[in-house]
């Protein structure tokens, strides 16, 4: 009978701990910085994800209040963990799992502006590659105009 009250303790340890802490890869996730958890590990392995100004593992524990840098996509965040859920639920439940400090947004939204006044060149092209029947009306133009010569 010890042995199942000690098995039921250790249980409920462990599931007090997990609210303590989680899996830094798992909570990028959850919160809905990356699609899967398997970009959120090779984002952290590549080096771009700090915790508290330190390089870290996917493995690392995360705990309320910890300071989370990370780029997603082109921009830089800066977030500080407000709580903790290992499961992904929707977007209105997943932005309260972070606040935003008030330098990344200031940056975020730099950085939408630059965006919007300097395009990227190649969204200003209208045309792409000649469709099939383009490349046919060429060459049913070029094969009469040699023809004149």
């Amino acid at each position: 009978m010890s042995s199942s009250s000690a098995s039921h303790s250790h249980a409920g340890s462990r599931s007090s701990n997990a609210l303590d802490s989680l899996r830094l890869d798992k909570w990028l996730w959850a919160a809905r910085f990356y699609k899967t958890r398997s970009i959120a590990v090779e984002e952290i392995g590549k080096g771009r994800v700090t915790v508290n100004g330190q390089a870290a593992k996917a493995s690392r524990e995360v705990r309320v209040g910890d300071l989370i840098r990370f780029r997603q996509g082109q921009i830089d965040r800066e977030v500080r963990v407000a709580g903790l859920s290992s499961i992904r639920g929707p977007a209105p439940v997943a932005q309260t799992l972070y606040e935003e400090t008030p330098d990344s947004i200031a940056a975020r939204e730099k950085a939408a502006e630059a965006r919007r006044l300097a395009p990227e060149p190649a969204s200003t092209i209208e045309q792409g590659r000649p469709t099939k029947q383009d490349r046919r009306r060429l060459a049913e133009w070029d094969r009469w105009s040699a023809s004149l010569d």
